[in-house]
């Protein structure tokens, strides 16, 4: 099993498909790390050799932002937001939709799970 920026990735899946498992890699920019490796897109991550995967570290150390760096990066502008009192950093406080949904119904991922009769007591088993 290949690790690639702190990952374990799938053995027996596609190069191209597995990258896809890294946080901040999703179709496109595994094609294009391919492609600036030269490494076949069918190739699947057990069949890789040891130089491939320096290879492929190597380039995402250098050049693209992934895995926690990037976790980091969104976290600081969401608290940066939330800092300047902006409008959606306000939402984010909340736990509220930021880009203009109705919250009247439909926001439950945001909102939580609904909660009828006002938490009201079940019966005790007998």
């Amino acid at each position: 099993m290949a690790r690639i920026a702190g990952v374990d990735l799938p053995r027996n899946k596609r190069i191209e498909i597995a990258l896809t498992y890294i946080y901040g890699i999703g179709l496109p920019r595994s094609k294009e790390i391919l492609n600036a490796t030269g490494i076949n897109k069918n190739t699947k991550i057990i069949d890789l050799e040891d130089s491939e995967i320096v290879q492929l570290r190597s380039i995402l150390d250098s050049k693209y932002e992934i895995e926690g760096d990037l976790r980091r990066i969104e976290a600081m502008n969401i608290k940066r937001l939330m800092e300047i009192n902006s409008y959606k950093g306000k939402r984010h406080r909340l736990g509220l939709p930021l880009r203009g949904q109705r919250t009247r119904t439909n926001a439950r991922t945001r909102r939580g799970s609904k909660k009828t009769m006002a938490n009201k007591k079940k019966a005790p088993k007998k």
